[in-house]
């Protein structure tokens, strides 16, 4: 099992971006992704739509916790 695990890390690039084509050929060949810090509609087509741009995220070290903030009350 531990060998296979190790596995793990160099196969979900493939495995993701496999995901990525099947979604494009099942869902009418558009998908919804991030890209250059902007949110874009891609087609199967190549083609790119930006449905808007992104805020600039907070960068966190590696190994930071953390934790959900109650906001209830």
């Amino acid at each position: 099992m531990r060998i296979a695990e190790r596995r793990i890390p160099a196969m979900a690039p493939k495995a993701g971006h496999d995901a990525y084509l099947a979604t494009l050929r099942r869902t009418g060949a558009v998908t919804v992704k991030t890209s250059r810090g902007q949110m874009v509609e891609r087609k199967r087509d190549g083609s790119v739509t930006v449905i808007k741009d992104l805020p600039v995220g907070k960068r966190v070290k590696r190994g930071t916790v953390l934790r959900r903030v109650d906001r209830a009350g």
